[in-house]
């Protein structure tokens, strides 16, 4: 019995020992790994930064796009400084007809609850380059054009104005002029806004006027331009450009809307005060000079804008279709009207249309003269399939200075003047009217072959109404002048463009 109880236990015992070993070369169980887990509160495309509850979304878009009378990312030639529009020289070589933008951009949509509801912080912005002589490009650029954060009904950075109601970004591939909306760009802002309820809300803004970058300066630059003209200086109307005379920033403008969104569309109410003091008196030169603080300056002046408009879902019944119309007034805030800018178009032969733009004008010793402008723009888009769309488009709008300011632009009188003040022409003019308008209809349709993928083209016509019809003798500009020094018919004037675009979208 000794002998086998020994065996048995010899046994057992081996039979633990050979169990250990093989527990040993067992492989350890991993821990967890933490998946990244879909966030569904947002809509498509966020997700769960891991080991937070903060969803995230990474959007993307490449466009390739061509302009046929464009330039600056679809801006007619002449309506705004583009190409050699500028210099006024218009020719076979120094205007390029055709142009063309590469831009790359990202957006990041961060958004987190709490318990005083969503917080957001979002980033759009990227890369682009341009050019007009089909050489290699010349106009690289970094660009942002939203950087805010979104709180209990705050925002705050680089937004979209509150002011602004319908977007033709969403309908058209031309830069627009009969609009002031702000996307494409954006501005510095902080705004409340308030749910009042069944789609109502409410919104208080204060926002960049328009002299954050360089106060008294003609290289303004932003979506919405302070632009105060003294006419007492030299030349500060030019061919395509215009020099101002402002007071630095010292006041943000205030906006306030009130709109409504629900399923048939949306309409919104707006208006804002605008900031339109000016530098310093100062006659003769085409600088600002030092030392002006003896001079004195004007009075501070304040302009406003109002605006109403609405965009309809599902027209006549037709899914997607939709129809949209704007009208604005301003008296000193031009840029809330339109999109300002000079505008100098040439016909064949000697022929030139002109409009020149300001918030106010003013002369030494007297008040800051508001001027007066309003727009009024629509737009149609219809469904042919899913994959196949059609806009139409369009807007006028129009630059009135009062009595006052055109006596200061005109002092000799309203025919058969000399030369009016601050204006390009070396001699007399036959109609001093520096009030003038201007008109564009386009239509742009898009093929969808995959819904992240847009391809389309744009037909836009712009019709300027000059001011300052009649005849003029300018003089020569620049080395290549469209024409000698001379007498130039001065009319209205046309501009087709063209645009093609191709674009890939990722979770816009």
């Amino acid at each position: 019995m000794t002998f086998v109880k020994s065996v048995v236990l010899g046994s057992a015992a081996g039979l633990v020992a050979i169990a250990r070993g093989q527990a040993a070369d067992l492989p350890v169980k991993a821990k967890p790994v933490e998946y990244v887990k879909v966030c569904s509160l947002y809509g498509a495309g966020f997700w769960y930064v891991p080991g937070t509850d903060t969803c995230l979304k990474i959007g993307s878009y490449i466009r390739g796009q061509v302009e046929w009378n464009a330039g600056n990312g679809g801006v007619p030639i002449g309506f705004g400084a583009t190409d050699a529009a500028a210099a006024g020289r218009l020719d076979r070589t120094d205007t390029s007809q055709l142009s063309f933008r590469t831009r790359a951009g990202l957006s990041v949509d961060l958004r987190t609850q709490t318990e005083y509801g969503t917080l957001r912080s979002y980033f759009e912005g990227g890369f682009q380059t341009s050019g007009n002589n089909g050489s290699a490009p010349t106009n690289d650029a970094v660009y942002v054009d939203r950087g805010f954060v979104q709180f209990a009904g705050l925002t705050a950075g680089r937004i979209r104005s509150y002011f602004d109601i319908n977007s033709f970004g969403s309908y058209s591939y031309a830069n627009v002029r009969f609009s002031a909306d702000t996307t494409a760009l954006g501005l510095w802002g902080i705004a409340y806004t308030a749910q009042l309820g069944n789609g109502i809300s409410a919104t208080i803004s204060l926002e960049d006027g328009g002299s954050s970058s360089q106060g008294n300066s003609s290289g303004q630059t932003g979506s919405r331009l302070k632009q105060v003209v003294n006419l007492s200086m030299a030349a500060q109307f030019g061919l395509g450009t215009t020099s101002f005379d402002n007071e630095g920033w010292k006041v943000p403008d205030v906006v306030g809307s009130l709109r409504i969104d629900r399923a048939w569309g949306y309409a919104q109410v707006s208006a804002a005060l605008h900031d339109v003091s000016a530098g310093y008196y100062q006659t003769g030169g085409t600088a600002l000079a030092a030392g002006l603080q003896n001079n004195g300056h004007p009075a501070d002046a304040y302009g406003f804008a109002v605006s109403g408009g609405f965009t309809l879902n599902d027209v006549l019944g037709w899914s997607g279709d939709q129809l949209g119309m704007q009208v604005a007034y301003g008296r000193g805030a031009g840029g809330y009207t339109f999109k300002q800018g000079p505008t100098q178009v040439y016909g064949s032969g000697n022929s030139a249309g002109f409009g020149w733009t300001s918030d106010g004008t003013f002369v030494a010793g007297g008040p800051v003269e508001l001027t007066t402008s309003w727009s009024i723009n629509g737009l149609l888009q219809h469904f042919w399939s899913p994959k196949w769309r059609t806009s139409l488009y369009g807007g006028y709008y129009e630059v009135d200075y009062d009595a006052k300011a055109t006596a200061n632009i005109c002092p000799g009188g309203a025919a058969g003047t000399p030369s009016p003040t601050g204006f390009p022409f070396a001699g007399g003019v036959t109609n001093c009217s520096p009030n003038w308008s201007a008109w564009g209809i386009g239509s742009r349709t898009q093929w969808n072959p995959h819904s992240d993928l847009d391809i389309g083209v744009d037909l836009m016509w712009d019709h300027l109404n000059t001011a300052f019809a009649g005849f003029a003798t300018v003089a020569a500009n620049g080395a290549r002048p469209l024409a000698a020094a001379g007498s130039f018919r001065i009319q209205d004037q046309d501009v087709l463009t063209i645009l093609f675009r191709i674009q890939r979208n990722l979770l816009p």
